[in-house]
């Protein structure tokens, strides 16, 4: 099948993969993918889609919330099918726009636990990240360590390498806070944990890793799936294999949760193949590849971790419906202000 390449300029998004134009009046099925996930994360995924069904994925990567402006900017004549994004948050902040459509999908409820997805159906989560607590063996004995809130006692005063507040990950783990122990303990959480920084926080995830192996810091506050990546790569497999995991709240209401997840545009030109392709991503196929290949924990029951996720120990994962992150983003941003986390 041959299909007309089309070269889009779009102001500070990523190079895009497109095999054919993003054209509402194309003759060839096609589903148009605005996506937060970096190409490489995603678009294997996709090429497999496309081989089972004939439906062309023309694929855009960019940041989140420069796709959702411009989703936003595009309105009636965006040509985005479907929206996936790395974080809860987004997803909701898009709903809350009004650029995401409610989708009715037997096959996604059946496959997606209930807290995983919107209740009111306008979007799902597709993996399913944890944010637990990594430290140094023989600087920290895992014994001393308990819930995220006990990170903010003046043991850990100048041990612990965080990312900055404006991080959405870091603003869902407070608003996670928010729901289950509220705003009064959750500020004295922030306040605690901004005393007991190693250092101004600075970089992404991965940075926070290097910096506890490095010394800086005692302890890390990151993804799992970035620390798994990071035992895929030679240059930063030694810092990686320094850290331990360690799970919090096992005794409570279990470890911070997030999701990476994707809903169907509210203009969605394909919605059909948009609504084929998000069914696609749950079925044991595509979670099997991203269990595998991303080390993200499946939404779908029964598949298997990858080793290096089954290598950081099952855990209990906090139940909270993830919309109450979206909800509760505001109120955690103002915490975070409250509390000087930078």
């Amino acid at each position: 099948m041959k299909h007309a390449v089309l070269a889009l300029l779009f102001s500070g998004l990523s190079t895009f993969s497109a095999i054919a134009t993003f054209s509402t009046h194309a003759a060839s099925a096609q589903v148009n993918v605005y996506s937060a996930r970096q190409e490489e994360l995603i678009k294997p995924v996709l090429d497999k889609f496309s081989a089972q069904t004939g439906i062309q994925v023309n694929l855009i990567t960019g940041k989140p919330d420069e796709l959702i402006s411009r989703m936003a900017s595009e309105g009636r004549n965006s040509p985005a099918d479907v929206l996936i994004s790395t974080d809860v948050g987004r997803l909701y902040r898009a709903q809350t726009q009004g650029l995401l459509q409610p989708i009715a999908s037997q096959a996604l409820n059946a496959a997606i636990p209930a807290h995983l997805r919107d209740p009111a159906q306008h979007w799902f989560g597709l993996t399913m990240r944890a944010r637990p607590v990594l430290y140094i063996p023989g600087k920290v004995d895992p014994k001393q360590l308990s819930t995220l809130e006990d990170l903010a006692s003046d043991q850990w005063r100048g041990r612990i390498c965080i990312r900055s507040s404006d991080n959405i990950y870091n603003q869902s783990m407070l608003a996670a806070m928010i729901a289950s122990i509220g705003e009064e303990k959750t500020l004295a959480f922030a306040k605690g944990l901004v005393a007991n920084f190693a250092q101004p926080p600075k970089g992404g995830d991965r940075d926070q890793i290097k910096a506890a192996a490095a010394g800086v810091c005692d302890i890390a506050i990151a993804n799992t799936y970035y620390l798994a990546g990071m035992f895929d790569e030679p240059a930063d497999a030694k810092a990686a294999k320094q850290v331990k995991v360690f799970w919090p709240n096992q005794n409570d209401r279990g470890a911070h949760i997030n999701i990476s997840g994707a809903g169907v545009a509210k203009h969605a030109p394909n919605k059909a193949a948009a609504q084929q392709l998000i069914e696609y991503m749950v079925q044991p196929e595509a979670q099997n590849w991203y269990a595998t290949a991303n080390h993200e924990y499946p939404v779908l029951a029964g598949v298997k971790w990858s080793p290096v996720l089954e290598s950081f120990g099952t855990f209990k994962a906090d139940p909270l419906p993830l919309v109450k992150l979206g909800e509760l983003n505001s109120k955690a941003l103002l915490l975070m202000d409250q509390a000087g986390w930078k």
